[in-house]
């Protein structure tokens, strides 16, 4: 009876969602009313709660997104993913999360990121996976088994990289029409983004694409390749013009910083229909890699103060995957929000952080989050009081040293010839500097906020 009486609440739940979208501006006041009964951490309902406030006012640029989001995308598409993300991966997926990390004694994510291919058509300087051995593959069958495992853990979100995972875009769309219930987002450098594509992305109704840029046509072609640019912007327009969602995947650099966090950019986003962008600060990864590429601390600082104003001012959602420590709760790897899987196999904590106790070949999901240095990142989690300082690579490098010793975990580097004591010593640097800037940011934050209060 408890069975079914879940099973007719779930069906109540996806019809009251499928009602909503199909008619999105009427029903917009009871959107927001079902954004606020997702299951969500405590430190989430106040951005929530200021999202509530924006879409009430017409004006706002989160009413603009909303309505655009809501009224340019597919029918198909908008119902898939409104169902797949709002019921599946929220309503039911994360207290089921919850209830698995108490259980299990392990951190249960929300997404998985996961390479079905290491191979890619393109040769951009400073690729964060750059140093994984190329022609790596996942075959079907065991990418299909780790996505059935995510499911039984309630993880819906699924992320793909790689390589480029549009080398593998037939399976990619076979796996979306099995795993129906999932959303599935790829990073993607966008040049294999055809017509056929397309298409079946449309019918299936469950993928999200973040094209890969470096800002305008000459800093994007400078690092990625001569008419690059060119490429994702005729595979946006595809895309729009098939009412598909898509995004933006940028890494900021020593220079491309300034450009990434200008107006001009972010309006050419939103001109193309973008709707989302991921922010990356640059992460050397290797023996001999070029620290200059890395942007300054201060243009760390710039680029968020950057990404708050347009946050208040355009119609697109920007996420730096770093200085948003402090709305993540800290770092969100090692299981406790994602963890990654590389196309070789080797279960990593995250995409930047090539260490592993295990291969998802040999071994389940389940068993793959309570590793070794999984559990080490739970432990230790959140690595730094000061939340703008999230990171154990950059911000905190000491303390992944201090994780990869204790768990006994392995490189997953081709050239492994770096040890992590070296890799530490590299950053210690950068973040003492990053520390300085953070520390007096986070200082008078909270002593302005504790003034307010009193």
């Amino acid at each position: 009876m408890d069975l079914a009486h879940t099973y007719l609440g779930e069906k109540a739940l996806e019809q009251g969602i499928k009602y909503i979208v199909n008619k999105p501006m009427e029903n917009l006041d009871k959107t927001i009313e079902w954004v606020e009964k997702i299951p969500m951490a405590p430190h989430h309902k106040d951005y929530v709660s200021g999202v509530k406030t924006f879409l009430e006012n017409k004006d706002s640029n989160w009413y603009k997104l909303a309505k655009r989001l809501l009224t340019e995308t597919d029918p198909h598409v908008k119902e898939k993913m409104a169902v797949n993300f709002f019921l599946n991966a929220n309503f039911l997926g994360v207290p089921k999360q919850l209830e698995l990390t108490e259980k299990l004694g392990c951190s249960i994510p929300f997404a998985l990121l996961i390479d079905p291919t290491e191979r890619c058509n393109l040769h951009c300087t400073g690729c964060w996976a750059g140093d994984y051995k190329k022609g790596d593959d996942l075959d079907f069958d065991l990418l299909d088994r780790v996505l059935t495992e995510a499911e039984e853990l309630g993880i819906y979100f699924i992320i793909m990289s790689g390589g480029e995972p549009t080398v593998r875009k037939n399976d990619i769309i076979r796996l979306a029409e099995k795993h129906s219930s999932q959303c599935f987002h790829l990073f993607s450098n966008g040049t294999l983004v055809d017509d056929k594509f397309v298409e079946d992305m449309k019918r299936v109704g469950n993928i999200t694409v973040a094209f890969s840029i470096e800002g305008f046509e000459e800093s994007t072609d400078a690092r990625r390749g001569k008419g690059v640019f060119k490429k994702v912007m005729e595979a946006m327009d595809r895309m729009r013009k098939a009412g598909l969602i898509y995004g933006v995947s940028v890494t900021y650099c020593r220079n491309n910083t300034e450009e990434l966090a200008s107006e001009e950019f972010v309006d050419m986003l939103v001109d193309k229909g973008v709707s989302f962008g991921w922010y990356f600060t640059y992460i050397p990864i290797g023996k001999d890699v070029d620290l200059s590429m890395m942007a300054t601390p201060e243009q760390r600082a710039f680029m968020y103060d950057r990404i708050l104003e347009y946050r208040n001012t355009k119609p697109i959602f920007l996420m730096d995957f770093w200085n948003d420590g402090e709305a993540a709760n800290g770092c969100i790897a090692g299981g406790k929000r994602y963890l990654h899987i590389n196309a070789h196999g080797d279960v990593e904590p995250c995409a930047f952080v090539h260490y592993s106790n295990c291969n998802i070949k040999d071994v389940s999901l389940k068993e793959a989050l309570g590793s070794p240095l999984m559990l080490s990142y739970k432990k230790r989690q959140p690595f730094n009081v000061n939340l703008r300082r999230p990171c154990p690579i950059i911000d905190n490098p000491q303390i992944l040293k201090e994780m990869v010793k204790e768990s006994g975990a392995y490189s997953t580097q081709v050239h492994a010839d770096e040890t992590a004591d070296e890799f530490a010593n590299k950053l210690e640097p950068y973040a003492d500097r990053w520390g300085d800037i953070a520390d007096k940011i986070w200082k008078e934050k909270h002593t302005s906020k504790m003034s307010s209060i009193k």
